[in-house]
C-alpha cells in the first residue's frame, strides 16, 4: 500500500537519535513498527551510507530464502521488512560471530519479531530492538522540548509553570491518529478511504504473512469489537461471546494484532502479585485514528454520539505515552492500577524507577475526589516504592489538588490540528 504524503510532509522522528546512537553501539539493530508509520523513511534517512534491501521485493525474497548469505554480504546493510523471511535472523546471528561491528546490520519489520512463533533467534547480546509508534500530535507539529513536561513530572521540584497551558483538540487528533498518510489526508473522505485500504491490506497481505487465518471477515469483526473497547480492560470471553466465535481463535487473533504492533495490552502495575489487584490487561491500540475507524467513528458527530468518549480521550493520549515510553524502553514504563474495589489510575508512568500516575478526565473542572484512584495507589506502594506525584489531566486549567497532587491540562498534548 503506497502512502500518499508527499516529501514535502516528511517529519523528523524523535527516535532518530536513540537509532543512531543503537547502530553505534552494537551490531545488530532491529527497528520494528506497524505498516506506515514511517520505517523505511526513517532508516533511508540516515546519513551513513549503506546498502538498502527490501523483502518487500519478491526476487529479494526469494534470494532470501535461498542465498541468505548472499544479502548480508555487503555491509552495512539494511534489510527493510524482514519478518517476511525471520529464517534471515541465523545467517545475521553467524555474520555477527564471524565479524562483530557497531551497525553492521540494520533491520525493520512490521511485526514484533519476538512475538512471531516462526522466530527461532532472538539475537541476544547480539542486538537492540526500538519501537517506532506512529506520531503524536506533538511530534507532528515539531513542538521544540517534545514531551519534556511529562518527564518534569518525575522530577522532585515540579512546579505549575513546568507544564504548558493551551487550547486541545482531542477530537480531531483522535479521528487522525498517528500514521502520516492520514494526517496528512487533503480530506476527511480521503482518510476514511487511506483508513479503510489500510486494514484490507493488513488482512490481505500483512495478516497472512503472519498466520494462516480461515476467516477475514471473523478476523475484521474482532478487530471492530476489540476497537470499541479500547482503554477497559480486555475480556477475552465477552469478545469471543460477542463476535460468536471460540475463544482460543480470539486469543490468537488478539496475539496476531499485538505481534502487527496494531493492538497494545497494557500490562497492571503490582509490587506484590498476591495483592487483591486486577491481574488483566487493559487494551489500547497503537494508533487511535485506526482503532476509531474500525469502532465506527468516522466523524466529530459520531464521537458526539457516543457515550464512551472519556475512554476514547484516554485512547487519544495514550498516542503521546506510546511515544514517550519507546524514546527509552529499558528505563520508561508504562502500566494502569486498579484494585478489586474498583479503585484504578489510568496510566502509571515509570521512569527510572520513579513512578508518576496519571488519571485522565474529559471535564473542564477536578476536584480532589477525582484523585482518590491516585491516593489509594500510593497507600498500596507501602515503603518500598514511591509516587513522585499524581496528575488529573484534565480540560480546565492548572493548580494544586493536595500534597504531590495536581490538576494538570491535557491541551497541549492535543493542541490546536494542523497539518
Amino acid at each position: 500500500m503506497k502512502s500518499i504524503h508527499s516529501v514535502e510532509t516528511i517529519r523528523n522522528r524523535w527516535l532518530t537519535r536513540q537509532l543512531q546512537a543503537a547502530l553505534k553501539a552494537l551490531p545488530v539493530v532491529v527497528l520494528t513498527g506497524a505498516r506506515q508509520t514511517g520505517k523505511t523513511t526513517l532508516v533511508q534517512s540516515l546519513p551513513q551510507k549503506r546498502t538498502f534491501v527490501s523483502l518487500d521485493d519478491l526476487g529479494v525474497l526469494g534470494q532470501a530464502h535461498s542465498d541468505p548469505d548472499s544479502l548480508l554480504a555487503s555491509r552495512p546493510v539494511t534489510l527493510d521488512e524482514v519478518q517476511r523471511a525471520p529464517e534471515l535472523l541465523l545467517p545475521v546471528k553467524r555474520q555477527v560471530d564471524r565479524q562483530r561491528k557497531a551497525g553492521d546490520f540494520l533491520l525493520t519489520g512490521s511485526a514484533n519479531l519476538l512475538l512471531m512463533g516462526k522466530v527461532a533467534e532472538s539475537l541476544a547480546g547480539r542486538a537492540v530492538y526500538l519501537d517506532l509508534p506512529p506520531f503524536c500530535p506533538t511530534e507532528w507539529q515539531e513542538r521544540p522540548g517534545g514531551l519534556e513536561p511529562l518527564d518534569s513530572l518525575f522530577e522532585p521540584g515540579f512546579r505549575l509553570s513546568d507544564w504548558p497551558e493551551e487550547a486541545g483538540d482531542w477530537q480531531r487528533w483522535l479521528l487522525r491518529g498517528g500514521f502520516p498518510s492520514a494526517l496528512s489526508a487533503p480530506s476527511d473522505e480521503a482518510r476514511r478511504i487511506w483508513f479503510a485500504g489500510y486494514v484490507q491490506t493488513y488482512l490481505e497481505r500483512d495478516l497472512r504473512q503472519l498466520s494462516a487465518v480461515s476467516s477475514l471477515p471473523d478476523f475484521q469483526r474482532v478487530m471492530a469489537l476489540a476497537a470499541n473497547r479500547c482503554a477497559r480492560l480486555l475480556n477475552q470471553s465477552d469478545l469471543a461471546r460477542d463476535a460468536g466465535l471460540p475463544q482460543p481463535t480470539v486469543h490468537r487473533y488478539l496475539n496476531l494484532l499485538e505481534t502487527g504492533c496494531l493492538l497494545v495490552r497494557l500490562g497492571p502495575f503490582t509490587t506484590n502479585p498476591t495483592t487483591g489487584l486486577v491481574k488483566g490487561k487493559k487494551v489500547l491500540w497503537s494508533d487511535c485514528g485506526l482503532a476509531a475507524w474500525l469502532a465506527g467513528i468516522k466523524s466529530e458527530p459520531d464521537l458526539a454520539n457516543r457515550l464512551d468518549q472519556g475512554f476514547w480521550l484516554e485512547q487519544a493520549l495514550f498516542q503521546s505515552l506510546q511515544s514517550w515510553r519507546s524514546l527509552d524502553p529499558a528505563g520508561r514504563k508504562l502500566y494502569f492500577w486498579r484494585d478489586r474495589s474498583g479503585r484504578e489510575v489510568d496510566f502509571v508512568l515509570e521512569k527510572d524507577g520513579v513512578l508518576v500516575a496519571l488519571e485522565i478526565k474529559a471535564s473542564q473542572q477536578v476536584s480532589p475526589s477525582d484523585a482518590d484512584g491516585i491516593v489509594a495507589f500510593r497507600k498500596s506502594l507501602g515503603k518500598n516504592r514511591r509516587l513522585q506525584c499524581g496528575a488529573a489531566l484534565h480540560a480546565g486549567s492548572a493548580r494544586p489538588l493536595g500534597q504531590g497532587l495536581w490538576a494538570l491540562p491535557w491541551g497541549w498534548l492535543m493542541p490546536e490540528f494542523s497539518k
